[in-house]
């Protein structure tokens, strides 16, 4: 179990700390939702954990193989839904992988993003397109 404590400090805006290592980081509501945006928001959070989450458990299994997945990046972008009510409607992902891997290593590494808890958990209530680019410059 992992304790998170969120602390709102006025302005539609909080504080969250991660108990175990003591890390923090600013929310803010978005402007189009009475914000400032000045800082992720909260569903940009959930954007934000799908992409790390995906490429960490890809690490995890690139690891395993001795696969070099150094500089792998996952771009979200998220999409907002306002009516019936207002939610996430959709995190389109792409996910860019320097260097060269075979079709089986590619496989293998596709079923490991698409397999993590964060995918898992937001499962059908949010449409997650997701494509792979594979042995491109990353970062340009």
């Amino acid at each position: 179990m992992v304790e998170i404590r969120v602390r709102y400090t006025g302005d539609l805006r909080c504080e969250a700390t991660h108990v175990p290592s003591g890390q923090t980081l600013i929310t803010d509501a978005p402007v189009d939702n009475q914000g400032k945006g000045e800082s992720f928001s909260p569903t940009d959070l959930v954007a934000t954990a799908l992409g790390a989450c995906m490429v960490t458990i890809m690490g995890i299994v690139a690891e395993r193989h001795d696969w070099d997945l150094v500089g792998a990046e996952a771009v979200v972008e998220k999409s907002m839904l306002a009516d019936p009510a207002r939610r996430i409607g959709a995190l389109t992902v792409v996910i860019r992988v320097p260097g060269e891997f075979d079709d089986k290593a590619r496989a293998v590494l596709e079923k490991a993003a698409l397999s993590c808890p964060v995918h898992k958990t937001l499962g059908s209530n949010v449409e997650m397109p997701v494509r792979f680019e594979w042995g491109v410059t990353v970062g340009a």
